[in-house]
């Protein structure tokens, strides 16, 4: 199968996915060693790797690119990379999802952060208004529907500026749209990550970043709750 359809059986499984995140194809192929089925290429982390600078929008989408082929290409399992805002405008959102989708990579994480982003459990984080929140996906579904063989994997950073319900009604409309997985960052307690699984349909992702804003739980205690996916950028 594709990488694409090898992570749509995984999903498919309604199980929780512990999901380390790499920066390199040594790090990726440790994380396959070990049995993982699923990696991430975590900004955060390929920033401080490959440019040894902070998670600050500060790589473009070649450097981006270049390293999810490295990954691909040395490993596997399926890799979801991650695609920032996209790059650009609607149009440029486009060329990013289908030039990961080239490269071999299973899903592309597109958020709605003002550009440069940062980190999402960092201070000073902005995020556009909703229509164009909605364009960004709108576009990455539409590079999907186009032949992309790749998952739009859906974020969301309102919660710091706007509460909570902004957070969840965008992540709503971004399942609207088409996005096949949804991820509302920086939650900051065990009611605020029930009520993003009670609330938003599909397969969801938590971050558990250590010294994060979202508490660290357990893998039980993060399936119990209804996360799909347990990403780790740095353990």
């Amino acid at each position: 199968m594709t990488p694409a359809n090898t992570l749509r059986a995984m999903l498919a499984r309604d199980e929780l996915i512990t999901m380390p995140c790499c920066f390199d194809a040594l790090s990726a192929k440790l994380i396959q060693q070990q049995g993982f089925g699923l990696t991430f290429m975590s900004g955060f982390s390929t920033a401080a790797a490959r440019i040894g600078a902070p998670d600050l929008g500060l790589m473009s989408y070649g450097e981006v690119l270049d390293q999810a082929r490295n990954i691909t290409d040395a490993i596997s399992i399926p890799v979801i990379a991650d695609g920032d805002t996209g790059y650009g405008n609607a149009m440029n959102v486009k060329r990013t999802v289908k030039g990961f989708a080239k490269a071999g990579c299973a899903a592309i994480m597109i958020e709605d952060q003002v550009a440069p982003k940062r980190c999402g459990h960092t201070k000073g984080k902005e995020v556009v208004g909703r229509d164009e929140a909605f364009d960004r996906i709108r576009a990455a579904v539409d590079a999907r529907e186009e032949g992309a063989d790749i998952l739009i994997l859906a974020r969301t950073d309102a919660r710091h500026e706007h509460g909570l319900g902004e957070a969840i009604d965008r992540a709503a409309k971004f399942a609207e749209l088409g996005a096949d997985i949804l991820f509302v960052e920086a939650p900051r307690s065990v009611e605020e990550m029930r009520t993003i699984c009670r609330d938003l349909p599909g397969p969801k992702m938590a971050n558990i970043l250590e010294g994060g804003e979202t508490p660290d739980l357990s893998p039980d205690d993060l399936r119990e709750i209804g996360f799909q996916i347990a990403a780790y950028p740095l353990s």
